[in-house]
């Protein structure tokens, strides 16, 4: 057969002619090997070349040592384990940890000076060396907070007269943003928060950035448990409550049994007697809304907001996000100065300088005053929302205040914010009166309100005892968030430790304690108000387990044969058998096996044998919780349970 009489997919094709024909594709593909590439990127890399000084600080992520080497965290990662240091790519290293690294890739380490105290200035020693005669009225920073469903996005979607839930996806909150209306002349910036845990998560990493927390209740549902978790949240902040009562338009609406709700909840709005401004909306028709607007303003007023628009800006990130096109955009909320475009600005831990500024509608504008949320273009990394910014008059200064303020977070990463029992103890009488704040959770809702009450009666003349939040059910993550936030403990009364809430509490440094007995609750509170409590040995959690399936050694002995769901399983820790939630026992591990072969630890995903000393009641199904003594804070301290 011919091939011009072949079929189509036989048919010869010659390929293209042509002298510099490939060439042309080459020069059309770019560089078509690993090698080209590589030289391509080292082409345009910038740092200190290889065999060079480099100075490094005293203290360094891991991320931040390789990004300064010019290498992979990785490789950054295998250098410092071969020198016999365990971090990950977040944990900050010592200068003589980091130099080995630095000399194995060529480089001649110096240790970084530290930058002059005066280079760095905190928005705190900023707001103290502001003069009373600059001061001008700021707008107030509102939060809307609440339960899901309630009509927080929709009540913003109608103050700021557009339509923001269209832009949702289901009409949910994705992100937080900020937002500036305008009511009688008056400005009222509005922060839309997923929820109140957001509202923390940015409290506990310093941020103060509300002023005023507003709290939709939707009228025809009522309080619901995410409004009594708002609740206990915006009064941990101590900002003031505005009460709006949503969703009046709708035929079952019945305010009044909202307002008794809130009064049970310890929410007295002024037509009860209370304190509490509240007003009745409906974010579909737009009835209310102006009043909410003017009980906003009147709450301002009361609480006398003020700042210096005068010299360098700071405040806070709120929200930011990668765009392809124009790089790190970064939403900032201004609290006090002025920012410009073309400013210097630390964001974070990056530093760069204003290239352009929008408002909240997305128009250009030049220049931000106090309580202005604008979105700005220029920095290099990412933020996290809760970030500070700060802006300088080079960026000289801009960097030694980031690496001060970098030096001196990493030097005191082991400083715990929520302080352990025994550490407010051994601190009483050395600042005169002093709030101990407490996190209470009990097993059952009736054995809230005498716990309550008895740890409130603790408080003396130097010490005030607050429960900050009390709700029955298991210790979870938001309630070890919540007491990183306000400096607080925890205090559990029968219940259990949720493996996520563990985990957060040895990440934040969150003392837990467990209790059996009420009254050992109150000698050990009673203790810390009079500065006589001990330190004590606190349990860690080691990791849980999962029995799959049983197995009958001789007459009488079990062995489960177990999966290990997180954490790892150590041959010499103890253990407690939870069934349904409940614990059924506790005791000690009499063996740990893998297969036939005895062990001394099991780690997450695998299986194992486990058999229990004196136990051999044990169920398929039941959870395992393993643990061991140690003596330090931000763990689970079950010794004082009976």
């Amino acid at each position: 057969m011919s091939p011009r009489n072949a079929p189509r997919r036989y048919r010869y094709r010659p390929g293209p002619r042509g002298r510099g024909s490939s060439n042309r594709r080459r020069q059309r593909r770019g560089p078509n090997t690993r090698s080209d590439q590589s030289a391509s990127l080292a082409a345009t890399a910038v740092g200190p070349p290889a065999g060079g000084d480099i100075e490094i600080p005293s203290k360094i992520t891991v991320q931040n040592l390789a990004n300064l080497l010019q290498v992979s965290p990785s490789r950054v990662i295998t250098a410092l384990i071969m020198s016999g240091v365990l971090a990950t790519i977040n944990q900050t290293v010592s200068y003589e940890e980091s130099a080995p690294v630095a000399e194995e890739l060529g480089f001649t380490p110096k240790l970084q000076e530290e930058p002059s105290e005066e280079l760095t200035v905190s928005p705190t020693e900023r707001a103290a060396d502001q003069e009373p005669s600059r001061m001008i009225d700021r707008p107030p920073a509102v939060t809307i907070l609440g339960h899901v469903d309630h009509g927080k996005t929709s009540l913003l979607d109608r103050i700021r007269r557009t339509n923001v839930m269209e832009g949702e996806a289901g009409g949910i909150t994705q992100h937080i943003g900020a937002y500036q209306v305008e009511s009688d002349g008056r400005k009222i910036t509005f922060l839309d928060t997923p929820g109140h845990e957001a509202f923390t998560a940015m409290r506990a990493r310093g941020a103060m950035a509300t002023d005023i927390a507003v709290l939709v209740v939707a009228a025809d549902d009522g309080v619901q448990a995410q409004t009594l978790e708002a609740i206990d949240h915006a009064r941990a902040a101590q900002v003031p409550i505005v009460v709006a009562i949503n969703k009046i338009d709708r035929r079952d609406a019945n305010p009044d049994i909202v307002k008794q709700q809130l009064a049970e909840a310890g929410l007295v709005v002024e037509d009860y007697g209370g304190d509490i401004v509240s007003a009745q909306v409906s974010a579909m028709t737009g009835t209310g809304v102006d009043e909410l607007l003017e009980m906003i303003l009147l709450v301002a007023d009361l609480s006398e907001l003020q700042a210096d628009p005068t010299g360098y800006a700071y405040g806070t990130v709120i929200e930011a996000k990668v765009d392809r096109a124009r790089g790190v955009a970064a939403t900032l909320l201004v609290q006090s100065g002025t920012l410009n475009v073309g400013d210097t600005v630390s964001v974070g831990a990056s530093v760069g300088r204003v290239r352009a500024m929008f408002d909240d509608r997305g128009k250009r504008i030049k220049s931000a005053g106090p309580s202005t949320p604008v979105e700005i273009l220029g920095i290099s990394e990412q933020p996290i929302p809760g970030d500070k910014f700060q802006a300088f008059a080079d960026e000289k200064s801009a960097r030694a205040s980031t690496a001060q303020l970098a030096s001196k977070s990493a030097t005191s990463a082991d400083t715990a914010d929520a302080m352990s029992l025994s550490e407010f103890s051994a601190q009483t009488g050395a600042q005169g009166v002093r709030d101990l704040n407490v996190v209470l959770k009990t097993d059952v809702q009736g054995s809230l309100e005498p716990i309550q009450s008895s740890i409130t009666d603790v408080s003396t003349d130097d010490v005030r005892v607050r429960v900050i939040r009390a709700s029955a059910g298991a210790i979870v993550e938001p309630d070890v968030l919540l007491a990183k936030a306000s400096n607080a403990m925890i205090v559990g009364f029968r219940t259990s430790v949720e493996p996520g809430a563990n985990n957060a509490a040895e990440l934040n440094r969150v003392e837990i304690r467990l209790y059996d007995v009420i009254y050992r609750i109150i000698e050990d509170l009673q203790a810390a108000a009079e500065g006589l409590i001990e330190p004590v040995s606190r349990e860690v959690i080691d990791g849980h387990v999962e029995v799959r399936q049983l197995f009958r050694v001789g007459r009488t002995r079990t062995v489960a044969g177990c999966f290990v769901t997180d954490g790892l399983v150590l041959r010499s820790c103890g253990i407690r058998v939870f069934r349904d939630r409940k614990k059924v026992f506790e005791g000690k591990l009499a063996s740990l096996k893998r297969f036939k072969d005895d062990v001394r630890r099991v780690e997450a995903g695998y299986e194992c044998g486990i058999a229990i000393e004196g136990y051999n009641d044990i169920l398929e199904g039941d959870i395992f919780e393993v643990f061991h003594n140690e003596t330090g804070s931000g763990s689970v301290d079950e010794s004082a349970r009976v």
